[in-house]
């Protein structure tokens, strides 16, 4: 935490800048920034813990606050943590060593369509959905639709490299992401140019793109856009086992054919998400794909997709289970956080890998991560044409709290140590915040050194978001 003195000579100053309105230091406000949507925080949380809180919430209105906020903070040398809408699943925004929450809500402008370039200029704080929204009414899609749209805004998507669940065909954020406004520890404000490809040296826009609020504060982002498309196909597939449906999958990519959605579920996750509503063979997978585009393109692309499904055994289940998904997707994203009780937690480990490690890595996963006697579901949840990711959902259950958080930690210690033996890497889409940030140097290899001296270069006195991605650790 900041000492007293500087914590009031910091709020001297931010009042002048953004008002007194806007910043506040109330036990209350403090609470409830105190978390993201990490499973582990808000388990902590049920078992009547004390989560670390940063000692002022600040919400500037402009780039020119938030650039006097950081002037200020940099000179005081008090931690910065930008907070958006708290969907992250990482503890990103956790304030470990307490310091100003900055909370970006305020900046919620969607300022203008380029109807002739298919780009959308937005501040930061816009929630995911209000943006869809909005460009739906235009004849667009952004083609990002995470299931915590309803809750996570542009900058969060942007900081932690966030994928949607049409990610195959419309890309992840980095892909959608042409143009940056970021804020710099020292204050300065930095720009990128809004094209769709350049040669003037590396692409600074991706410096920033995951960063996590570690090296400055994502103010607005330049996105581009998609005509919605004439016609969404769903169908659904059951396999006999794992194997065949990867390789279904991988066929389809193979021969060119990019569905919006292929999401394939184990046994064990297609019994817990879809043997409620619908019947099919006990024990085997289910494949969930979508087709978007001309309508005669999308009917081509279905099938042939189907015949080279049923040359893998699989087997046509029609359009109910996927459509349902797709109708429901929204929501999955709280019911697992919000029932469970006691010493309790669910989390998942998002992976991605190449198709010739993704099975490998699957099962090695699955194997570490059951040897704590815990129930582990998983679904391949967004593919491409060299790979795919994995969503590994463990539930675990405990007599005490003690037990509960080092059983959980042992798990995603042992189930990120298989990940990364086989191949994989450990994050597809929910960044790295607190939860994977010890792992972060093993990730990267001797990468890391690089990304430190970056860190060091742009942020000397170690104010952003101490502690994430395994960056400024303070003593």
């Amino acid at each position: 935490m900041v000492d007293e003195k500087t914590k009031r000579k910091a709020l001297s100053r931010i009042i002048k800048i953004v008002g007194k309105d806007n910043i506040t230091e109330l036990e209350t406000d403090r609470i409830l920034n105190a978390h993201d949507a990490w499973p582990l925080s808000l388990a902590k949380i049920r078992a009547s813990e004390i989560l670390p809180q940063a000692d002022l919430v600040v919400f500037p209105g402009s780039t020119d606050e938030v650039s006097q906020v950081l002037v200020v903070a940099n000179e005081l040398r008090i931690p910065v943590i930008p907070v958006g809408g708290g969907a992250g699943t990482c503890g990103g925004t956790v304030p470990v060593y307490g310091g100003i929450h900055l909370d970006l809500k305020r900046f919620n402008k969607i300022y203008e369509i380029d109807h002739s370039s298919m780009t959308v200029r937005v501040q930061a704080g816009v929630m995911g959905i209000d943006l869809e929204e909005e460009v739906n009414r235009h004849g667009y899609t952004t083609g990002h639709t995470p299931t915590s749209s309803r809750a996570s805004n542009i900058g969060g998507f942007i900081a932690t490299r966030s994928g949607g669940s049409m990610s195959s065909l419309y890309g992840k954020i980095e892909d959608l992401t042409l143009g940056l406004e970021m804020v710099l520890p020292d204050g300065s404000v930095v720009s990128t140019k809004a094209v769709p490809r350049h040669s003037v040296g590396p692409d600074l826009r991706e410096l920033f793109v995951g960063s996590e609020g570690t090296l400055g504060v994502i103010t607005e982002a330049t996105l581009r856009l998609f005509l919605l498309p004439e016609e969404r196909r769903f169908c659904s597939l059951s396999f006999p086992d794992v194997h065949s449906g990867l390789e279904a999958i991988r066929k389809i990519f193979r021969e060119g054919i990019v569905p919006s959605v292929a999401r394939l579920y184990d046994p064990e996750d297609a019994s817990y998400s879809f043997s409620m509503h619908f019947d099919f063979e006990e024990g085997h997978c289910i494949l969930l794909l979508a087709f978007d585009g001309a309508s005669k393109k999308v009917e081509i692309d279905e099938a042939r997709s189907l015949d080279l499904c049923r040359t893998e055994g699989g087997t046509d289940l029609g359009e109910s289970i996927a459509k349902r998904w797709w109708e429901h997707r929204y929501d999955m994203y709280y019911p697992t956080r919000l029932t469970t009780a006691g010493y309790t937690v669910v989390d998942t480990i998002d992976i991605v890998a190449t198709y010739d490690k993704l099975e490998n890595v699957y099962h090695a996963m699955k194997k570490a991560m059951e040897a704590y006697d815990v129930f582990v579901i998983s679904h391949f949840s967004h593919m491409y044409q060299n790979g795919g990711s994995i969503y590994m959902i463990f539930y675990s259950s405990q007599a005490d709290a003690e037990t509960a958080w080092a059983t959980y930690n042992k798990i995603f210690e042992d189930g990120v140590a298989a990940c990364l033996r086989e191949g994989g890497t450990m994050s597809h889409q929910h960044g790295v915040g607190l939860s994977r940030s010890t792992y972060t140097a093993d990730e990267l290899g001797s990468g890391f050194s690089v990304l430190k001296k970056i860190k060091d270069a742009l942020d000397p006195n170690g104010i952003m978001n101490p502690g994430k991605l395994g960056l400024g650790v303070r003593e």
